[in-house]
């Protein structure tokens, strides 16, 4: 039963890191050169205080807008929650599990059970403060700015990418990632002091030993929080990694007698790293596909992404069930119950992405995936948009968007991706505006233009009776010498990103993606509170119907 509990969490090591679904992208206002797009106001909600005697009588359906503090809270616990599964994960490795029982069996060794507690309690709360202190340094050596930039730069995001398939390579065994056996010498030598000095050195001495095994882990874990853009992201993903390590030492100082609970150490340990390296393989590819889509290269399409996939869980699948041996593995006889179930959960898994290479939505992964539209062969979008297009002949004979050749709205949508541009359109065609502040390396924006997007009344509102203006803050493609603006700082924003970025920030006070804006043409002011991610279909339909009401009644 152990054994099945220690799988588990292999398998949901991974979901972990879908707290991308809990963070927002973002780049710090202040950041950022303001520009006169249009008359700035200091904040969204006197904005939207400005129109209120107007739709206070006739609309009165009620839309829940996310608070920013609120997101920032949940993006938060995602990072805790991520940094604690990933603890619980660095204890199965060879290099922390056998160390357990010695490091218990050290304190409670001719020490009342009482004391015994107290030491494995200080250890446990040194280990704490040693990662916590490492999350700090990353926060104080790179700075806020580096970090709310790491997840739209491409240099960074590609580094990262090779930064985990080197960890990936580490767990199948190719080599080891150590540290310099001068440092692990001297903190073992410190730990003999006795006293807390020495628990402290004990820790410390823990956290090199193991750096081999728990290396990928924390870096992969300090990469995902960093690209949070939240500047304790790092510190909060290593108190939750630390927190997960530390508990067992003090629970087992407690209560001695659990430990014969444990399993014996054996080859299942390497099992455990293997397993995790294929996770690592396929995260990485989330930060290639990220690199290609802001750099418009075109070529790590969805389905290649996916492809991908499949042979990397198909893989690991069948190395649970024995059919792939790495160098480190121990022989195997038979193949466990725990093993075989952990097998067809992952399998079944590989099962479930086959029909996306014919445009399947996936709506479990789809905030991991590249969005649709870089789909080559898609049977899913033209089964959902029926006859939901537009029929209005002053529709026929319109011209490319701009920035049409480069942008490829979802679900066929009819989009604008300039700001101007969609807003003479919609006074054109007498109809609101949403704005959906987006990115490419959103994942929330994703999983939105997968799973809310395509209900069917949510749908026929956005593409019949709203003008859809998608504007991508993370865009790296440098805009015309015309469109180039020069900030009140007297710096040129000279990409599409910088651009839209700046008049989220200016215009709405915002900086999180998605960000989605229902805006009256006539006055470019929002007509009800704007709002971000909302996963609740009922909920984002009353959102754009209290628009459509307060545009109807304007």
């Amino acid at each position: 039963m152990n054994l099945i509990k220690q799988f588990s969490l292999l398998f949901f090591f991974i979901i972990a890191f879908s707290v991308s679904g809990f963070s927002q992208e973002t780049t710090k206002p202040d950041e950022l050169e303001f520009t006169e797009i249009t008359a700035p106001v200091d904040s969204v909600s006197k904005k939207v205080d400005s129109v209120a005697p107007k739709l206070s009588k006739p609309v009165s359906i009620e839309v829940k807008a996310p608070a920013v503090d609120k997101l920032e809270k949940t993006t938060f616990w995602g990072i805790f929650i991520s940094g604690f599964i990933g603890g619980l994960a660095a204890l199965l490795m060879p290099c922390i599990f056998p160390m357990l029982p010695l490091t218990v069996s050290f304190f409670t060794k001719g020490a009342e059970k009482g004391k015994a507690f107290t030491k494995a309690a200080l250890y446990g709360f040194f280990i704490i403060l040693i990662y916590v202190i490492l999350g700090l340094l990353v926060t104080v050596i790179f700075g806020a700015d580096a970090l709310n930039s790491l997840s739209t730069n491409g240099v960074f995001n590609f580094f990262f990418f090779l930064l985990l398939v080197v960890f990936a390579a580490s767990f199948f065994g190719a080599f080891e990632l150590t540290l310099p056996s001068k440092w692990v010498n001297k903190m073992d030598a410190n730990s003999d002091k006795g006293g807390v000095a020495g628990l402290f050195f004990m820790a410390g001495t823990l956290a090199l030993v193991s750096f081999s095994c728990t290396g990928p882990i924390i870096g992969t874990l300090l990469v995902q929080a960093a690209t949070t853009g939240a500047l304790l992201g790092p510190a909060i993903g290593m108190f939750g990694f630390s927190l997960a390590l530390a508990i067992p030492f003090a629970l087992f100082a407690l209560f001695p007698s659990a430990m014969s609970a444990l399993p014996k150490s054996g080859g299942w340990l390497n099992s455990v790293k293997v397993v995790l390296g294929f996770l690592e393989l396929a995260f990485a590819l989330k930060f290639l596909s990220n690199v290609d889509l802001a750099y418009h290269w075109e070529w790590f399409d969805r389905e290649i992404f996916l492809v991908l996939w499949i042979v990397i869980f198909a893989m690991m699948g069948f190395y649970l069930l024995g059919k792939l041996k790495l160098s480190h593995d121990s022989p195997l006889s038979y193949i466990s119950v725990p093993r075989l179930l952990m097998s067809i959960v992952i399998l079944s898994f590989t099962v479930y992405l086959v029909p996306g290479l014919w445009g399947a939505p996936l709506k479990s992964v789809s905030a991991f995936l590249p969005p649709m539209e870089t789909q080559d062969f898609d049977l899913y979008t033209p089964s959902l948009i029926g006859g939901s297009h537009s029929t209005d002949p002053r529709t026929l004979d319109e011209k490319p968007h701009k920035y049409s050749d480069i942008f490829h709205s979802p679900l066929k949508l009819n989009a604008f991706f300039d700001y101007q541009e969609g807003v003479e359109y919609a006074k054109k065609m007498n109809k609101p505006i949403l704005i959906d502040f987006t990115g490419h390396a959103c994942v929330n924006c994703r999983k939105m233009e997968a799973n809310v997007w395509p209900d069917r009344e949510v749908y026929k509102m956005i593409s019949q009776d709203y003008v859809l203006i998608q504007l991508y803050v993370d865009d790296k493609t440098d805009v015309m010498p015309e469109d180039v603006i020069i900030s009140s700082k007297g710096r040129k924003l000279n990409t599409i990103g910088k651009k839209w970025s700046d008049l989220q920030a200016s215009k709405f006070n915002s900086n999180s993606q998605p960000f989605y804006v229902l805006l009256d043409p006539g006055t470019e002011q929002p007509m009800v509170a704007p709002q971000g991610a909302d996963y609740d279909v009922e909920n984002y339909k009353k959102f754009l119907e209290a628009g459509l009401a307060a545009y109807g009644k304007k």
